[in-house]
């Protein structure tokens, strides 16, 4: 069953679609006149119409296991806007190299931006700020939007962080390319932004920074 509901207070208008057997968040986000979808993962059609009559401009991947990017290709078709993801985890997406051993298969996707950390991805309005944030896989990434760059302005500021950071606790490590090493240093990077900021994760409620330095950061230091 597709649940959707709108997140109040960030920077940006962001809406979210719960889709799959793992409810994963699903985010329309836009600036008013641009439109992204972060990591559709098994019903286009239902993120297409839950979009409406925006277009939908960008769709961004936060890592390659597939309740992230299982849509990623029928969305590329459906809107003809062009997918974005990290350099590292591109290479599964769009399967120049195997879907790991421990991972459910997936229809692979052209990756047609490939990103680095430090990198911003201009998407209308907006830079996202890319964050690889290694941990969960290899080329896990987060993207960061300062709130003078949203349409809202007076807001907060925007963290999508996939299955990097949740409320009151992190992605798993134990996965083929995920570390806990790797995990810790990437929490430190997350830990410098703003308590204000919306933190978006790819599964459950969303959260802020100030709550998870608290809860999360504090564990993981």
């Amino acid at each position: 069953m597709t649940r959707a509901y709108s997140i109040e207070g960030a920077c940006v208008d962001i809406e979210v679609v719960v889709l799959g057997m793992l409810e994963n968040n699903d985010f329309i986000i836009s600036d008013g006149q641009t439109t992204m979808v972060v990591d559709p993962t098994c019903d286009a059609e239902a993120i297409v119409a839950a979009a409406g009559e925006r277009t939908i401009d960008a769709i961004v991947l936060t890592h390659a296991h597939f309740d992230h990017c299982g849509a990623a290709r029928e969305l590329r078709k459906l809107t003809q806007a062009p997918v974005i993801a990290s350099a590292i985890d591109a290479q599964i997406i769009c399967g120049e190299q195997p879907i790991p051993p421990d991972g459910r298969p997936f229809d692979t996707c052209e990756v047609d931006v490939r990103v680095a950390d430090g990198d911003v991805i201009e998407i209308g309005t907006m830079p996202w700020k890319v964050l690889v944030t290694p941990g969960h896989s290899k080329g896990s990434m987060c993207l960061f939007l300062a709130p003078q760059f949203g349409n809202h302005t007076d807001g907060a500021p925007v963290l999508i962080s996939g299955d990097t950071l949740f409320e009151g606790t992190i992605g798993r490590t134990d996965f083929v390319g995920g570390s806990m090493d790797d995990m810790r240093k990437s929490l430190k990077h997350l830990a410098v932004l703003p308590d204000e900021t919306c933190v978006l994760p790819g599964h459950g409620n969303p959260t802020t920074i100030g709550a998870e330095r608290r809860r999360v950061f504090a564990a993981y230091a």
